[in-house]
């Protein structure tokens, strides 16, 4: 532990930064420059590393992927859209890799019945361009539920995706129907979970 005659800073004593306190900063009162404390050695500090876990990367063999179906009838837009956008992402699972497509599928039934709160009904609209001249269109909410409601919940999930290949790869995964019914039931998707 260091006694007496020792230097300071050798053997295997742990000191508390707390009781250094000054020795932590230069001495020039101006210069509030954190500098490394005298009696400590700069071996100490990787110590404390060892017990470190690295984190591994996903594998094939993890990437199996499942089917979730979920029921769009009374659940508001955006909360609906932001857990669908991180079970295609994979981050429920615990081997989540940001680089890797690790998400499973999902299905979204009855896309017509979504609720959109406030006066986002009337008040919010969604733009695009038909790449010619004078080509901007908007659509409001309320007009888009009625002629394309698949569009709306794929456009807020779109949102919430990265925007690489990536994204696009996992927004593959995301199936919309309006109705009840859907054409996926082959792969016996399971509700899911909240």
């Amino acid at each position: 532990m260091g006694g007496a005659g020792e230097a300071p800073g050798r053997g295997n004593a742990v000191i508390s930064l707390d009781a250094l306190g000054p020795l932590l900063y230069s001495a020039n009162p101006l210069c509030r420059r954190v500098v490394r404390p005298p009696c400590l050695s700069w071996k100490v500090w990787p110590m404390a590393m060892k017990d470190h876990l690295p984190t591994r990367p996903a594998t094939p063999e993890q990437g199996a992927r499942q089917w979730f179906v979920v029921d769009a009838d009374g659940k508001t837009l955006g909360r609906l859209s932001s857990r669908i956008a991180a079970v295609l992402r994979g981050k429920n699972k615990p081997a989540f890799t940001p680089y890797m497509d690790t998400g499973d599928f999902v299905v979204v039934v009855n896309a017509e019945k979504v609720v959109l709160t406030g006066k986002k009904e009337t008040d919010k609209i969604y733009w695009r361009h038909t790449l010619y001249p004078g080509g901007e269109r908007a659509t409001a909410a309320g007009k888009m539920r009625q002629e394309k409601p698949e569009e709306l919940i794929k456009i807020a999930v779109k949102g919430m995706l990265p925007k690489t290949r990536l994204g696009r790869a996992q927004m593959t995964k995301l199936k919309v129907y309006k109705g009840p019914d859907h054409p996926h039931k082959a792969q016996q998707p399971k509700p899911l979970p909240q």
